[in-house]
């Protein structure tokens, strides 16, 4: 691609035009070549480097840009001096997970990338996003997930209303619900989480025949930052397989 539409690619309808996005930063690159023998799709990216990472090792394609060039392709304050064209990420296979975790309208891409980080570190997920949620690829994303991105299977523009067609048992989170302790939490297909400020609609949680689980606390305030609450209860699901520290 030219550099001029390269730059193009900070904003998502060029992203979806060209079919491709940005990766910035030695970690992001890095975790980008781990997953090419995973999904040979990938194979398609392509690297540009200043300078600094001329003799940058890789079986991508490598391309190098003076300062001035580098600095028109980075989103970040201070270019970092590596940045991967990658092709928009297909949909990885699914069939190794056990659960799919269901983001309604978030809006955060900071807590986009967390929720990938922690789907990945756990395994055994994937993230279905609904419409009307942050886009996958942008920058801000990208950075929050540390690469997380390429190893978790995501499915976007998923309608909360398609799920039953999908799932035979769904739970969410609701402060009047059982314990995420309990046992029966683990038996569930499909966990929704809904939207930072007013979470999910009430009226689709009663079509949909969700079951309603609780995060136990002790303190002053009503809610948890979706992220935090994702966290927690992927923590809750592995806890009976993750092996005893002793």
């Amino acid at each position: 691609m030219k550099l001029e539409d390269l730059r193009k690619l900070h904003q998502r309808r060029y992203r979806e035009e060209f079919g491709c996005f940005l990766v910035e930063g030695e970690h992001l690159v890095l975790e980008l070549q781990r997953a090419l023998a995973r999904d040979r799709r990938l194979q398609a990216s392509e690297i540009y480097v200043s300078a600094q990472y001329a003799h940058w090792e890789s079986p991508l394609p490598v391309h190098v840009l003076n300062a001035r060039q580098m600095a028109q392709l980075s989103e970040t304050r201070s270019p970092q001096g590596i940045v991967a064209v990658v092709p928009l990420l297909p949909v990885l296979p699914a069939s190794s997970t056990k659960h799919a975790v269901y983001l309604y309208e978030i809006q955060d891409p900071g807590n986009l990338g967390t929720i990938l980080r922690t789907l990945a570190w756990f395994g055994h997920s994937r993230c279905l996003l609904s419409p009307n949620s942050v886009d996958l690829h942008n920058a801000k994303t990208v950075r929050a997930s540390l690469g997380a991105l390429f190893h978790v299977p995501v499915e976007v523009d998923v309608a909360l209303d398609r799920l039953s067609a999908r799932f035979g048992r769904i739970a969410h989170l609701d402060l009047q619900g059982q314990p995420i302790a309990a046992p029966e939490f683990r038996d569930f297909e499909c966990y929704l989480y809904g939207n930072e400020a007013r979470g999910l609609p009430r009226a689709a949680l009663a079509a949909l025949g969700t079951t309603a689980f609780t995060i136990a606390g002790a303190g002053a305030i009503d809610s948890l930052n979706v992220a935090a609450s994702v966290n927690i209860c992927q923590y809750e699901l592995a806890r009976p397989t993750l092996a005893s520290p002793r």
